[in-house]
């Protein structure tokens, strides 16, 4: 995608657009810019500008506002200026715009899929350049593949390797046993019980995860996607005590779970082609995913008094997704030190950690739970 220059805050010095040092820029000053820099300008960062002046009675613009916009850094102060515009990018959508190209028109897909404001979308359209990619989803993506036909070629196979004695003897899954190995409760994501379980999680963690990461960075969707993980095995190390883990469903629900309640809280603004069948059949994946979850839980262990491993890590994965995930998700433009619900949300969940911890160390041996033998 061919951008236009990006104006750095050196190039907009604050003695030449305002003198005054009063913290705005008058009307004169940002017609001469405009005149000076308007052909620079991509068209929708030119509208972003028109409704920020549009926004101040007397005309002018928050000298701030004006160096991060034209920097393309993005606030709150943004939205707000621009919502109480009174021209408020009345333009033609993004939809609407013709000769595009391939990658373009998968960027606009994506933006449509993710974002339910306009003016976001716009802004994310103009702005994304495909570097970074989404590495992180494609990576953990990639590693969890390779794992499992490493896995299907030792144990001989495929289907159902959870029935395999040799299953549980990589230190990869979670093991009660073996709680004190804190990778464990990480690395269980790299196995899984089969191919069919392998094949739901990857398909819901490329479908939602790519574009998410396309959208909002590696580094927010790698934290949800890990808390997920970590939450999915101390609930199990909580509720489930005796059960093994395996399989990625804890970051994959948290993913999914927090990209469908912000469809949901933003269904008006949503305009994903045919989002109600979308939801629908992310919802059926998940159910299905989780039934099969539940079923091998309670079907007859293959290595007793070994359970099958616990479904709970699904449970543990939705409920960060519907917390921490909605946050994160919600305001992709707005840095997460400066979300205060964030803070929150993060905080809870750090105390859940906390608890869950001290819960590993003491509570085995107070409740005198019968551990299953080490794998």
């Amino acid at each position: 995608m061919t951008k236009c220059p990006r104006l750095k805050p050196a190039d907009l010095p604050q003695e030449k657009y305002d003198p005054d040092n009063s913290g705005f820029i008058s009307t004169e000053r940002f017609k001469d810019l405009l005149e000076a820099h308007g052909s620079e300008l991509d068209p929708h960062k030119l509208e972003v500008l028109l409704a920020l002046a549009d926004g101040n009675a007397d005309g002018k613009i928050c000298y701030q506002d004006f160096v991060n916009l034209m920097s393309n850094k993005r606030s709150n102060s943004f939205r707000r200026a621009i919502l109480q515009g009174s021209r408020q990018l009345k333009g033609c959508s993004l939809n609407d715009e013709v000769g595009l190209g391939l990658s373009q028109r998968l960027v606009r897909h994506v933006a449509y899929e993710t974002l339910p404001r306009e003016v976001d979308r716009k802004w994310y359209f103009d702005s994304y350049t495909y570097c970074p990619p989404p590495w992180f989803i494609l990576a953990i993506t990639i590693a969890e593949v390779a794992v499992f036909i490493y896995y299907g070629f030792k144990l001989d196979r495929l289907v159902l390797q959870v029935s395999s004695p040799s299953f549980l003897k990589s230190p990869l899954p979670y093991h009660p046993q073996l709680r004190t190995q804190a990778w464990r409760y990480f690395s269980y994501i790299f196995m899984h019980t089969g191919i069919e379980h392998l094949s739901l999680n990857m398909a819901m963690q490329l479908l939602v995860g790519v574009p998410l990461e396309m959208v909002h960075g590696a580094l927010r969707i790698g934290l949800v996607y890990w808390c997920g993980v970590l939450a999915g095995s101390l609930a199990v190390s909580v509720t489930d005590m005796t059960a093994p883990v395996v399989g990625s469903s804890g970051g994959v629900y948290a993913l999914v779970s927090a990209h469908l309640a912000n469809v949901v809280m933003n269904w008006s603004g949503m305009k994903c082609q045919f989002k109600l069948f979308r939801m629908a059949m992310a919802l059926v994946c998940m159910s299905v995913e989780f039934g099969r979850a539940v079923w091998l839980r309670f079907y007859p262990p293959a290595f007793p008094p070994c359970p099958n491993p616990s479904f709970v890590a699904h449970l543990g994965g939705v409920l960060v997704g519907l917390t921490l995930g909605v946050v994160v998700l919600q305001n992709y433009e707005q840095r997460l030190q400066e979300q205060s619900l964030f803070w929150i949300f993060f905080c809870v969940y750090t105390l859940f950690v906390l608890c869950a911890v001290f819960w590993n160390i003491f509570a085995y041996s107070l409740l005198d739970v019968r551990m299953p033998p080490v794998p």
